[in-house]
């Protein structure tokens, strides 16, 4: 099976072509991103008609590269998969637009991919892990856990009510004059921490529900750089760690106790904890969760780093595994901004462009 992958939905165009061999496992023919970052710079995050136009000056130029850098003709593929949502409508739109044109000509089906369910599946193409398994979803507008059941069925344990991880990054990023993205800027700069006295608030730690709040942590980080100016190298990374470190902790105590529920419903069943989006590859996170795994005992796996940010790919690679579940979107398909995995969980107050 090969399938022809598309993704718009925020400021990567993209586009891959992804084979399940003969023994079922996953070939990534090729896999382009064309990166928005220099375009959104000066603006410190994701300006949406910016992205909108960008993804229509790219979008036939990366899909070609795709189709050729596979040796892969159109003819020879058996199905499109392109991200339907959730994201930002207008760059949606032009995904889909494409992808329906490239279904019409071709007579190939078009599968519509929740952009969320391509990074809760990343992992099965690089590990063999069976469901059910437990998902830490990171990213810069999501940040979730759920158990993945299966193709399909996702039940949320908690999202956030306010701010995304990622987005916290980038805001912090802003306020320090860091650039953009803020994540990686502010992971390096935490390595080079000093001693310091200040304690940023860990939010909602310690509480019994699993939902995550960082916009009281982003303001606590606001008003320490108030008091600090003119704002040293020295004093920008020591603000970096301990806002890291209080994410850190956040989600390690969620994290731990969605392992009692996954526990509690699975009791004969290995634990494993994936970790998706692309915080994901944030090394100082992933080494804490893995820290966390040694003392409770599951096992923790995250993707390459190139397959942690958004790509083509794991949205083709979602085609496959819906194709062989029999889970499937109809040709029909339209975009949708918000698209949660669970659609049956229940809405959570100050969530609703989250969830």
């Amino acid at each position: 099976m090969i399938v022809l992958g598309i993704e718009t939905s925020c400021d990567e165009t993209s586009a891959a072509v992804v084979k399940l061999n003969s023994i079922n496992r996953c070939e990534i023919l090729s896999n382009v991103v064309h990166s928005q970052i220099s375009e959104h710079t000066d603006y410190g995050g994701v300006v949406p008609e910016i992205a909108a136009r960008s993804h229509i000056q790219y979008i036939d130029e990366v899909i070609l590269r795709a189709m050729n850098e596979a040796d892969c003709d159109f003819n020879n593929l058996d199905s499109i998969a392109v991200t339907a949502g959730p994201g930002l409508k207008g760059g949606l739109l032009v995904g889909v637009t494409i992808a329906k044109a490239i279904s019409s000509v071709t007579k190939k089906p078009l599968l519509g991919i929740n952009h969320l369910e391509g990074h809760a599946l990343t992992i099965r193409m690089v590990q063999k892990i069976e469901f059910p398994y437990l998902l830490l979803l990171v990213t810069g507008g999501h940040t979730q856990i759920l158990i993945v059941r299966n193709v399909g069925e996702y039940t949320r344990l908690g999202t956030t009510i306010d701010d995304a991880l990622g987005e916290a990054y980038d805001k912090v990023a802003k306020s320090l004059n860091l650039g953009y993205p803020g994540g990686p800027i502010v992971e390096s700069m935490a390595n080079n921490k000093t001693d310091y006295n200040f304690t940023f608030p860990r939010p909602l730690i310690n509480s019994q529900e699993l939902n995550f709040s960082f916009s009281g942590l982003k303001t606590a980080v606001r008003r320490e750089i108030e008091k600090s100016i003119p704002i040293s190298k020295e004093t920008a990374c020591n603000i970096c760690a301990e806002f890291q470190d209080s994410i850190i902790d956040v989600l390690k105590d969620k994290l731990e106790r969605a392992i009692c529920c996954f526990r509690d419903e699975f009791k004969n069943v290995d634990l494993n904890v994936v970790i998706a989006g692309g915080v994901a590859a944030n090394k100082k996170i992933f080494s804490s969760i893995k820290e966390l795994s040694d003392e409770k005992e599951f096992n923790v796996f995250v993707a390459p780093k190139e397959l942690c940010s958004d790509n083509a790919a794991m949205i083709a690679w979602a085609g496959i595994e819906r194709s062989n579940a029999g889970v499937l979107e109809t040709n029909d398909v339209s975009v949708r901004t918000r698209w949660p995995l669970d659609v049956e969980g229940q809405k959570v107050r100050g969530a609703g462009v989250k969830a």
